[in-house]
């Protein structure tokens, strides 16, 4: 196995719930909470909840995918590990490549998951629980490179946790928008334009968060 393989393996171990840096339940905790307390807030209104529940788990992802921000880039930052890498070799866009994957292991397959019991507490519709999960299959990478980007961006400063959420709100508006928007009829197209979004995010996160991880090590 090559060196970007255990690059991937060593960032799997650490972000993916279960291993020892990022990798807690506390995402999958945060979203099936906020799917418990919303009905509470709501109110018993079967038809409103319906009616709000696919926008609010797509809410409750984006605000899941907050919470690790400070631990993707930062610690390896303070460590030296990107000095190491440099030194052999490995350029900063094929680490910030697998990062992005295995940040979007890490929460997005659980948070889909996580969406089937959500569904059952919101009283969301076959049909309608479709279109969340394919809308989340293809927004949560676009979500996964925001947060790369953006813990790259401000890894070296020295309130970059507070800034990261800060950043990563607006930014991710569109993927929030056109996902959210993909509930209501026609959705396909919104389907559509969320997958396009998070395809471009996921093509040049790596490039510009390389350059980011350059300019901190300088």
């Amino acid at each position: 196995m090559g060196s970007l393989g255990r690059i991937f393996l060593r960032d799997c171990a650490l972000l993916i719930p279960g291993g020892r840096r990022g990798g807690s339940l506390l995402p999958l905790l945060f979203f099936l909470a906020v799917a418990m307390l919303y009905p509470f807030a709501v109110g018993p209104d079967a038809p409103l909840l319906a009616r709000t529940g696919g926008g609010v788990i797509w809410v409750a992802a984006l605000l899941a995918a907050i919470l690790p921000l400070d631990r993707l880039v930062a610690p390896d930052l303070e460590r030296g590990f990107f000095d190491q890498w440099a030194l052999r070799g490995i350029a900063e866009e094929a680490i910030m490549a697998m990062r992005v994957l295995a940040h979007w292991l890490s929460f997005g397959p659980p948070l889909m998951i996580a969406t089937l019991p959500a569904a059952a507490l919101l009283g969301i519709d076959g049909p309608t629980l479709r279109m969340v999960e394919l809308g989340l299959l293809a927004g949560t990478p676009g979500l996964a490179a925001i947060g790369i980007l953006i813990a790259a961006l401000t890894a070296s400063l020295r309130s970059g946790a507070a800034l990261a959420g800060l950043l990563l709100i607006p930014l991710a508006v569109p993927i929030l928008i056109f996902g959210a928007g993909s509930l209501s009829s026609g959705g396909e197209s919104g389907l559509a334009l969320t997958a396009a979004i998070s395809l471009l995010l996921v093509a040049i996160t790596p490039f510009a968060a390389g350059a980011a991880i350059r300019a901190a090590r300088e």
